[in-house]
């Protein structure tokens, strides 16, 4: 006769004490008790079931993980017997942050659970209207979702995320809630400067939108916190990043703006009259993200009239440009890199641009980072005070990026969070239009060699 295993008959026992209790268990009652214990700011968010891309910039200690669990437990009682995500940057943090709390959550509601460890985290609700469950991934290995039909997706600590990852996920991940009664993505992250959350939220383009919204949190909103603790850090950051840490501000948490001369008041207009004027087009390539600036010039400035963004590749760039300008003379100054490679892999970048009419005004080299980012600055106002680059308000691309790329830690400007695509287009232009080893191009020197 076979002895019965001790392990699994506890966990038998187990199993039918967690279907007993939700058979009696209150959803309704328990919701009411979850939004009852919030503050305004974790209520807003975690209650909300009409906007469908909502986010939390919160200060530390703001109650940011309590929100995602209490907005966790009332989208899975919306889309009972659907699935649900919970992302955290990395695996560890998915164990270290999520779990252990969601777990403390669970207890302290009595909502009634299951947990399985492996192969990866997931949880099992037992609710009223059925078994609901939670899976919990990393957003480095976002693309582990792919083929799922899910209700809902939250992402915590999203600014920690590379930002060339989390824009690459982003339109995936709404790609894959396709079920459920109330489907929603939702992020919540302690702003880490002008990246992922400033560009989906706090941008003017994402402010413009209706689709999504942006609650703050402050430390001092979380009525729970040990007295002191404001207080020590206050004592330990600058006002600066106060305002990240504290109020969920968004700002530049790195060395310094790489083109701080640039000044909106100065630098932007309303409008130009560029009537028939031949087109200089600073171009970067990036596949998937081409860029490109075009600008008229005058006698004594170049003026940014119109941009290109996000671009598929070097033929959708000529392609736009010859039909918003089809009868205009058009000089590139595009990534002298561009003459080795192709975005598409048949002609080089060059070559394609030359094949819809642009003059290519490219180096054989491009120049050395510093001395591009110096001939901007220069032409955003010299020693002299003048002023030698504008642009016109419509160019919102453009300005965002001067105004928001910062250095790095190593003093090299950042190209993590996105800026550097429309200031390297543009840069590449000033270069070449500006640098005085061409200011006398064709023109005689008064030296005679013989």
């Amino acid at each position: 006769m076979r002895t019965a295993n001790p392990a699994l008959s506890r966990l038998a026992e187990l199993q039918v004490d967690v279907l007993d209790r939700a058979s009696d268990f209150d959803l309704d009652g328990t919701l009411q008790q979850i939004h009852a214990d919030l503050h305004p700011g974790q209520l807003a968010f975690a209650a909300d079931k009409d906007t469908q891309i909502l986010g939390i910039s919160a200060g530390y200690g703001a109650g940011k993980t309590r929100a995602l669990c209490a907005r966790a437990i009332t989208l899975a009682a919306a889309n009972q017997g659907f699935i649900g995500c919970i992302m955290e940057p990395t695996g560890p943090l998915i164990r270290d942050i999520w779990i252990n709390d969601f777990d403390d959550f669970l207890d302290a509601y009595g909502i009634p659970y299951t947990f399985r460890a492996s192969p990866l985290p997931e949880y099992v609700l037992h609710l009223p209207g059925g078994d609901t469950k939670l899976l919990c991934r990393s957003f480095e290995n976002w693309s582990r979702i792919i083929g799922l039909n899910l209700a809902w997706v939250l992402a915590d600590e999203i600014d920690t995320v590379s930002p060339a990852i989390a824009t690459k996920a982003f339109p995936k991940i709404l790609g894959r809630l396709r079920s459920g009664n109330v489907r929603s993505f939702a992020a919540a992250s302690t702003p880490e400067g002008f990246r992922w959350m400033w560009n989906t939220f706090g941008s003017e383009d994402a402010t413009a939108r209706t689709d999504r919204k942006l609650i703050k949190m402050r430390t001092a909103d979380n009525p729970h916190l040990p007295p002191d603790f404001i207080e020590r850090l206050k004592a330990n950051y600058d006002p600066s990043l106060l305002k990240a840490y504290l109020d969920g501000e968004f700002v530049n948490l790195n060395t310094g703006q790489v083109y701080d001369r640039f000044d909106r008041e100065k630098h932007v207009i309303k409008s130009f009259d560029a009537d028939n004027e031949p087109l200089h087009v600073g171009v970067d390539f990036n596949i998937g993200n081409m860029s490109a600036v075009i600008a008229v010039r005058t006698p004594n400035k170049l003026i940014v009239i119109d941009e290109i963004s996000g671009g598929h590749d070097t033929d959708a760039i000529g392609q736009e440009i010859k039909r918003r300008y089809p009868h205009r003379q058009l000089y590139a100054y595009p990534d002298a890199s561009g003459g080795n490679r192709s975005t598409n892999a048949t002609r080089t970048d060059i070559e394609i641009l030359q094949s819809y009419g642009f003059s290519n005004q490219s180096e054989r080299s491009n120049p050395p980072v510093r001395d591009r980012v110096a001939a901007v600055q220069a032409a955003l106002e010299n020693g002299k005070g003048q002023v030698r680059v504008q642009i016109t308000e419509n160019c919102k691309r453009t300005i965002e990026c001067l105004e928001l790329q910062s250095y790095t830690e190593k003093g090299e400007p950042d190209k993590d969070a996105g800026y550097d695509h429309m200031n390297d287009a543009i840069g590449y232009m000033i270069w070449r239009l500006f640098n005085p080893l061409y200011a006398r191009a064709g023109r005689g020197t008064g030296i005679r060699i013989y």
